[in-house]
């Protein structure tokens, strides 16, 4: 979807490109309050929103929606950029260009996250970059919660509601040939080849039972049911099912062996 010529109506192969020293003279008229320059610089760097949304082609969403929400965040690096800070202008705006697509990502989720989680998330990733540069480091989860004056597990559990899933088909690993998915990494204690040839070996040794006894045995450990009830429903008292409930599973037992 992102190889089409057009998106919102733009003709992506005529996108232009600026020079950095032509970003920095159009920041300053924009900053001047020259409308002319600051659309100049949105249209110059419409190519970075462009590289920025393609890394995002395998959650299958509109192109043209990405786009959009991607100049949203392109808009707000023009117009929040500091001049005084010695940093490119595409190194401060593709963070911002990328937050705005996780957002509307994570917002139009089937896996609806409470606002309130999402606030304090986004909350905690602000307080995360404040402290980034004050540190120089990497800060903990418990200093981003003490700036915010929250828990580190209500911090924790909020950034950890914002992960952006991902799909069993996603590839792990590719070198050429077949590709490795999410889905092949993941086992299953409970449903192992070991289990498996247990139920089958099960299943052959119910056969071996009379009716009765497959009958008991199925009421009594799938349905669930009490001894109680299981004679109610045979007809026979709890006694007589209790022994052919026992000798039904020594036989279960001896046909495993």
């Amino acid at each position: 979807m992102f190889h089409k010529v057009e998106i919102c109506g733009i003709n992506t192969s005529k996108l232009q490109l600026l020079t950095e020293e032509e970003k920095i003279d159009l920041l300053r008229k924009t900053r001047a309050g020259d409308k002319a320059a600051r659309e100049k610089l949105i249209l110059g760097n419409l190519r970075l929103v462009l590289s920025v949304i393609q890394s995002f082609q395998s959650r299958g969403e509109n192109a043209d929606d990405l786009f959009q929400v991607g100049c949203i965040g392109l808009i707000k690096a023009v117009d929040n950029f500091d001049l005084s800070q010695e940093v490119k202008f595409s190194t401060y705006a593709v963070p911002l260009v990328v937050g705005e697509v996780r957002r509307y990502l994570r917002d139009n989720s089937m896996l609806r996250v409470p606002r309130s989680l999402r606030d304090l998330a986004y909350k905690a990733m602000k307080a995360k970059e404040a402290l980034k540069n004050r540190l120089s480091r990497d800060p903990t989860v418990d200093e981003v919660a003490k700036e915010l004056g929250e828990s580190p597990k209500a911090v924790r559990n909020a950034l950890d509601a914002i992960v952006d899933p991902i799909s069993l088909y996603d590839p792990v690993y590719s070198d050429g040939g077949d590709s490795v998915y999410v889905l092949d990494q993941i086992s299953d204690a409970a449903c192992t080849d070991d289990s498996w040839l247990d139920s089958i070996a099960i299943g052959n040794a119910m056969q071996t039972l009379t009716p009765r006894e497959r009958r008991i045995l199925t009421m009594r450990f799938y349905n669930g049911k009490t001894q109680t009830e299981v004679s109610r429903e045979i007809g026979i008292s709890q006694a007589q099912i209790s022994r052919l409930e026992k000798s039904a599973l020594q036989k279960v037992r001896k046909q495993m062996t």
